[in-house]
């Protein structure tokens, strides 16, 4: 490992553009729409949000969909308007949405894991939705057929997931603080390496496919920028790191 590298203060601050609340128990996962001014918020109140800024400037829910378990994650595909939610019972439910945005059609439900899905990734190239786990499994199946096409097994809960469209490759991180990148493939897989580093259970993972270079942080307090073609890592500190859920979504902005 490198030196740790601490932070430079920062110079610009966020400024509040605007601050969206109504769920009623915290938000798990809330997306920008791209080329909208709008956010896709999911909950662990069971509720599905699309939220429109409106002449007022305030947001307001044009979608608002219950669904049979609290909303643990989400993958929006913005060309297709497709829309992927796990659940703390273990499915995956597809949605389309309207071009307008104001309905949301099922499409099909996937009986992913036997526990709380804890991330997931939609890949049009594939026609795949990979997930990963409470029940410390990653899954892979088909979006046109709905059938399973792989699981692979880990010693602990599967915390987070990014996938390389690509090349097929999914990096999943662990409760144990490994990171396991998988070679996926239809009805079969194999472990290409296992990546350690952290001293805590991995909470992020992100995929940078240009640079070829992962990013994970944990609940050691620590940033790894991960080399994956040179396998190196640098380890950067964060500061009074701290988890945090949300129960409402502030939208802000850079000067």
């Amino acid at each position: 490992m490198a030196a740790e590298i601490h932070s430079r203060p920062q110079t610009a601050r966020p400024v509040l553009l605007n601050k969206i609340e109504g769920h009623s128990d915290a938000v798990n996962t809330a997306v920008l729409i791209p080329k909208e001014d709008g956010v896709i918020t999911v909950s662990e109140d069971r509720t599905i949000r699309v939220w429109l800024k409106r002449d007022s400037g305030q947001y307001w829910p044009s979608i608002y969909h219950t669904v049979s378990s609290p909303c643990s994650c989400m993958s929006y595909h913005h060309d297709s308007r497709r829309i992927f939610i796990g659940q703390d019972n273990g499915a995956v439910v597809e949605f389309l949405i309207s071009e307008d945005f104001n309905k949301m059609n099922h499409v099909k439900t996937y009986p992913a894991h036997q526990n709380r899905v804890s991330d997931m990734v939609f890949s049009l190239e594939s026609e795949w939705v990979v997930s990963t786990g409470h029940d410390k499994s990653v899954s892979w199946m088909c979006t046109q057929s709905g059938s399973m096409l792989g699981r692979h097994y880990f010693t602990s809960w599967a915390s987070c997931l990014q996938y390389d469209h690509e090349t097929q490759h999914a990096f999943v991180g662990d409760y144990s603080g490994q990171i396991t990148l998988l070679k996926l493939e239809k009805q079969t897989y194999s472990i290409i390496t296992t990546l350690k580093g952290h001293e805590g259970s991995i909470g992020v993972l992100w995929w940078d496919p240009a640079q070829r270079l992962l990013f994970s942080g944990a609940s050691d307090h620590s940033i790894i920028m991960w080399d994956i073609g040179g396998r190196k890592g640098r380890t950067l500190l964060l500061q009074g790191h701290q988890w945090v859920s949300l129960e409402s979504v502030t939208v802000v902005s850079r000067h």
